[in-house]
C-alpha cells in the first residue's frame, strides 16, 4: 500500500517525494532490473543532517566520508564560458547542496583558464571553452557559505591539479576567507601516524584539508601532496571490479601502512546517470570488503562516486554506515545501538 504524508520508510512504494520520509526521496531505478521500475522511497542525504558518527572522540582517520568525484560537473549547469559545454557529466545538485546532503569530499579539477583559475573538466591538462564549467572561486564560496554556517563540519578538497600560475592555490583560497579554516600541512601526521581527534580538528578550526595532486606545491605552496598522505584505489571500469582493489597511478600501494587515509573510487570510465543507480548500491557494498582486505584490513575513508543519490534504497549512504561503523565500533551500521571500541577509548 502506498503511504502518505511523509510516512514512507526506506523502500516503501511511492509516487512523489512527499510521500516519503526525511531524508528520503522517490525513485525508480529500471537499470537494476524488473523490480526497479517501481519507484521507491530511496536515500538522498545523511541523517541526521550532521554526516559525522554522533562520538568525534576518535582520531580522523577512523571516520569515512562521502565523496563526490567531480563534483562541479553537474549536469544542466550553465555555461559561465559563453560556450556551450561539451563534456561528461557526474553530479546533479550544486556543490552547497551536496554539503547539505551530507557529502564531505569534493573532488575538483582546477585549471588556468582566462587569468584566472576554473573548475573544467577537460584532457590532455588543457581547459577549453567547451570543457569550462565555472571559476573554481564561485564553488569555494559555495564550501565558505557551509563552513560558515556549520561550525563542527570538516570539509576534505582533493584537486586534480592542472594550475601553473605561480602560488595559484594558495593565492585562491585566501582570496575565497577559507584560510581561517585550512588544516595547515605542519598539522597532517605522516608516516602512517594516528591523525587529530575529529573533536580537536574542530575545536582548532581545522575544518578544511586541502589535498593536491601536484607534489611540489606541499613544498612552494603548503598545499599537501596527496599521495603522501593517502593511498587510493584505480578510478573507472577497472576499478569496479569486486575481486580486487588495485591502486591508481601515482598512488602508494593500497596495503601501504605510511598512509593512514585510504579513498575508494566506485564509478565507472564514462559516467553514466541511468546504471548510477546499480552501481551506488551491492556493486559498492561488496568493494568495501574488498579495498579493506586490499588496504591490510583497513576500512576506506572517503568513498568516491557519480550521481550519489542515486541507488536501489540505501546507497552510497549505506555504505557510509557500514564503513563508520566498522570503525567506531566493530558493527555494520552506525546507525544502530554502537558503543566506542574499546581499541580508541584512550583518545575519548
Amino acid at each position: 500500500m502506498l503511504k502518505l504524508r511523509g510516512e514512507g520508510g526506506l523502500g516503501t512504494p511511492c509516487f512523489s517525494d512527499s510521500a516519503c520520509a526525511s531524508g528520503l526521496y522517490c525513485f525508480a531505478c529500471p537499470a537494476a532490473g524488473a523490480s526497479g521500475f517501481q519507484p521507491k522511497c530511496t536515500r538522498c542525504r545523511i541523517t541526521p543532517t550532521s554526516a559525522f558518527p554522533k562520538n568525534t572522540s576518535l582520531p580522523f582517520n577512523k571516520y569515512a566520508w562521502l565523496t563526490t568525484h567531480n563534483s562541479f560537473a553537474i549536469f544542466g549547469s550553465p555555461s559561465e564560458s559563453g560556450v556551450p559545454i561539451i563534456t561528461f557529466f557526474n553530479q546533479e545538485d550544486s556543490v552547497l547542496e551536496q554539503l547539505n546532503n551530507g557529502v564531505r569530499g569534493l573532488m575538483l579539477d582546477m585549471y588556468d583558464f582566462r587569468n584566472d583559475i576554473w573548475l573544467c573538466h577537460s584532457f590532455r591538462g588543457v581547459c577549453y571553452d567547451f570543457t569550462a564549467f565555472r571559476p573554481a572561486s564561485k564553488t569555494l564560496a559555495e564550501i565558505k557559505t557551509f563552513l560558515d554556517s556549520n561550525p563542527t563540519e570538516v570539509i576534505t578538497i582533493f584537486i586534480e591539479d592542472y594550475v601553473t600560475s605561480p602560488n595559484g592555490l594558495t593565492s585562491l583560497f585566501s582570496k575565497a576567507g577559507l584560510m581561517k579554516y585550512w588544516m595547515p600541512v605542519a598539522a597532517m601526521p605522516s608516516y602512517g601516524r594516528l591523525w587529530p581527534t575529529l573533536q580537536t580538528m574542530i575545536q582548532r578550526n581545522h575544518r578544511l584539508l586541502v589535498f593536491t595532486q601536484n607534489s611540489t606545491k606541499e613544498a612552494t605552496e603548503g598545499v599537501a601532496f596527496q599521495w603522501r598522505y593517502t593511498t587510493e584505489n584505480q578510478y573507472g571500469d577497472d576499478g569496479m571490479n569486486n575481486s580486487s582493489c588495485l591502486k591508481r597511478g601515482g598512488s602508494p600501494a593500497m596495503s601501504d601502512m605510511s598512509r593512514s587515509l585510504i579513498v575508494q573510487n566506485y564509478f565507472p570510465s564514462n559516467p553514466n546517470p541511468i546504471n548510477a543507480c546499480k552501481h551506488n548500491s551491492d556493486g559498492l557494498f561488496k568493494m568495501l570488503s574488498t579495498c579493506y582486505a586490499a588496504s591490510g584490513n583497513r576500512w576506506s575513508n572517503y568513498i568516491a562516486v557519480d550521481f550519489y543519490k542515486r541507488s536501489t534504497g540505501g546507497g552510497a549512504f549505506r555504505a557510509l554506515d557500514r564503513l563508520n561503523g566498522q570503525m567506531e565500533c566493530g558493527c555494520e551500521d552506525v546507525t544502530k545501538t554502537c558503543t566506542v571500541s574499546h581499541v580508541w577509548r584512550t583518545f575519548v
